[in-house]
């Protein structure tokens, strides 16, 4: 089953020098699910201040900067993960630097139907 890790923190929250060691013991967990075949892809994202949102409403485009909700803790990054079930989703990302801190959303993916081939 593949699953989504989302990382939620308050950006603040976090000094350079924790923000560095929790890059590099991210780097360490992220090397570690990759030779057990488990990781996917992660990557850090810029900082909230970056984000663009989009809105469709009564068919006009809205473009606003910033997240696309208000909230004290903003996504910060992801792992897609591939394991057996949700239990070990839950046990990996208890292992994540960032939930010391903040939030890891675990979220399944729903597959999608094979589409055909032109």
């Amino acid at each position: 089953m593949k699953y989504m890790l989302l990382i939620y923190s308050d950006e603040a929250c976090w000094t350079e020098d924790e923000r560095t060691a929790c890059m590099l013991k991210s780097m360490e967990t992220c090397d570690e699910l990759s030779a057990e075949g488990k990781l996917i892809d992660s990557a850090p994202l810029y900082s909230v201040k970056a984000a663009t949102s989009v809105r469709l409403r009564s068919g006009q485009r809205q473009i606003t900067d910033g997240p696309f909700a208000e909230t004290t803790e903003q996504l910060g990054g992801y792992y897609l993960i591939d394991v057996e079930h949700l239990d070990e989703a839950i046990a990996i990302a208890s292992r994540l630097p960032p939930v010391e801190k903040g939030t890891v959303e675990i979220r399944p993916l729903f597959p999608l139907p094979e589409r055909p081939v032109d």
